[in-house]
């Protein structure tokens, strides 16, 4: 065989060998969501510190904010992160009327949209509460319901070592509750990644049709 043959042949097999080995890497998809943003204070240094680290995430965004804070919700996409529906005001919208959880859920789909965020296809109820009549709403929008698997109890003041700790937690398809704001979440992210990585996870995309997390499409 001529050298140069042999090279490129060597070439072709190294190129080959890194495809798998990356896709091995990754044992498993786990769904990190944060809520409440977007906002000019936050949302730049976490999207900044998933991007470091490697990590994808849903950031569940209020309507309210997404109106306020566009350019936010533009940097969240271009950052490879996927934008769902977190109601208008964070309302306890079990308490509403359905006329009025209409209106949350509408609202901020429009909102999310007029910024640049495509139209959602994930919903998360403020505080997880939910009931016939929302679902009902969520439906007429073709909007997939996401709860969560794991409460980080970022928003109760839990501690960077608490927050990894319930990142560690999840296994393969599962979803943890984080929020943008809370300044342990984002000194968490560096850990978290490196907590993932040792288990075999990466940080995927949450389906819309079965509302877990599954390698980005």
């Amino acid at each position: 065989m001529r050298p140069w043959i042999l090279v490129a042949a060597l070439a072709v097999t190294t190129v080959a060998a890194v495809g798998p080995a990356q896709a091995a890497a990754c044992g498993g998809y786990v769904g990190l969501t944060f809520d409440d943003g977007p906002s000019n204070a936050h949302t730049p240094a976490l999207l900044n510190a998933l991007r470091q680290n490697g990590l994808r995430a849903t950031m569940f965004n209020e309507g309210q904010y997404a109106a306020a804070y566009p350019a936010q919700v533009r940097a969240q996409v271009s950052a490879g992160m996927w934008v769902g529906n977190h109601s208008y005001t964070h309302p306890h919208l079990t308490q509403q009327s359905q006329s009025q959880m209409d209106s949350e859920v509408s609202r901020t789909q429009q909102a999310i949209a007029a910024a640049g965020g495509g139209t959602p296809k994930l919903f998360r109820p403020p505080y997880g509460e939910t009931n016939g009549t929302l679902q009902a709403v969520e439906a007429k929008y073709g909007l997939r319901q996401i709860i969560w698997d794991v409460d980080s109890q970022d928003w109760n003041n839990a501690s960077v070592d608490a927050i990894v700790a319930a990142n560690a937690r999840l296994g393969n398809g599962q979803i943890i509750l984080m929020h943008e704001w809370p300044g342990n979440t984002l000194a968490a992210i560096p850990r978290i990644a490196q907590t993932l990585a040792s288990r075999g996870l990466c940080a995927g995309m949450i389906s819309p049709q079965t509302g877990r997390a599954v390698a980005p499409g």
